[in-house]
């Protein structure tokens, strides 16, 4: 599937466009969010921990690789950080390391010693052919050189999917929706090595999805950053009077709501923990685009036709850093979920 990657109660106003609502404001804890994510949306997530190290300290991937894997350069991306060969390796870990800790001393992201107090989860589906797992070992191996530890590889015969306890498609497959029943709660096992000791999920959801606009978050124009107008978020009803945390899930490419629906927001997993253990679960958005558009105020040829987040420099050469546009947009979410409730 590598040619699927890229080839491939809640106190809010509505909005003009019908079910879409502002992103509401709930006094939510943002001080140390964590993050996790599916192939693109696990390099997204594994940027998003890096570039603000001090303030992201954990995070989970599947199917996913090291920091600044693709170093700019889609060639990259498709080959050597997705099926890597004798031809097209995956870049040394100690250049990667090189690389972070260029970006630290320039001020780009924060400084690499935080990540030596890393939360890392990884998992790598025995049978994903889109992502193997010698690339998944190098984000472990990213991350020891900066000495964390305790990272696990978790495996599964699993495709190139999010792993659930019983939704989604054969465990094998690898094919959208990409969320696939292999009798594992992936979800639950990447929370509660993310943020510890967690109290039994509930039974059934009993929170509230809400679509919300992401424009105000994307400077009005999240086109322009291959993001959708809107995204997600689930609040369990603790977290409409209490605050929460909040844990940031990002989808895959081809898994995105223009492709799927709402069903990796629904169906991921995520929220029966987030309902008994007072977690906002935000699930912004990418959309798919290939042409002409304007990022961080140029022109640029955006190719992303499978709605991947952006890990190889579709949005400009400082998309690992926490200069952004992505990145920058999703901060912008977790400040208004921060903010004193209305």
């Amino acid at each position: 599937m590598r040619r699927r990657l890229f080839a491939a109660a809640v106190l809010a106003v509505p909005l003009c466009a019908a079910g879409v609502e502002r992103l509401p404001a709930l006094s939510a804890d943002t001080g140390a969010p964590s993050v996790s994510g599916l192939s693109s949306g696990g390099y997204m997530a594994i940027q998003v921990q890096v570039a603000h190290s001090s303030r992201v300290k954990a995070v989970a991937a599947l199917a996913a690789g090291p920091y600044y894997c693709a170093q700019g350069r889609l060639w990259a991306a498709y080959y050597n950080c997705l099926t890597p060969g004798a031809s097209t390796p995956l870049p040394s870990s100690q250049t990667l390391k090189a690389q972070a800790e260029r970006y630290a001393s320039e001020g780009r992201i924060d400084a690499t010693v935080n990540l030596a107090a890393a939360r890392v989860w990884l998992f790598s589906g025995s049978r994903d052919h889109t992502v193997e797992r010698p690339v998944v070992e190098a984000a472990a191996q990213f991350y020891a050189l900066f000495d964390a530890k305790n990272i696990p590889i978790l495996s599964k015969p699993a495709g190139h999917a999010m792993v659930t306890e019983n939704a989604g498609t054969a465990c094998g497959t690898s094919e959208p929706p990409f969320i696939n029943d292999c009798a594992y709660d992936a979800a639950g096992a990447l929370l509660g090595h993310l943020l510890g000791p967690l109290k039994p999920a509930a039974a059934q959801p009993g929170g509230r999805l809400v679509e919300f606009d992401q424009k105000p978050f994307a400077d009005g124009n999240p086109h322009a950053l291959s993001m959708a107008d809107a995204g997600y978020v689930y609040v369990p009803t603790p977290c409409t009077t209490q605050p929460c945390r909040v844990h940031v899930a990002f989808h895959g490419c081809r898994q995105n709501a223009e492709t799927v629906g709402d069903r990796f927001a629904r169906e991921a997993g995520y929220n029966r923990w987030a309902d008994t253990n007072r977690l906002i679960v935000l699930y912004p958005q990418t959309t798919a685009r290939h042409g002409v558009g304007v990022s961080a105020g140029r022109w640029s040829y955006v190719y992303n036709p499978r709605g991947c987040w952006d890990w190889w420099g579709y949005t400009g050469a400082q998309y690992a850093t926490k200069a952004a546009p992505q990145i920058r947009a999703v901060f912008a979410m977790l400040e208004r979920l921060g903010a004193p409730r209305n």
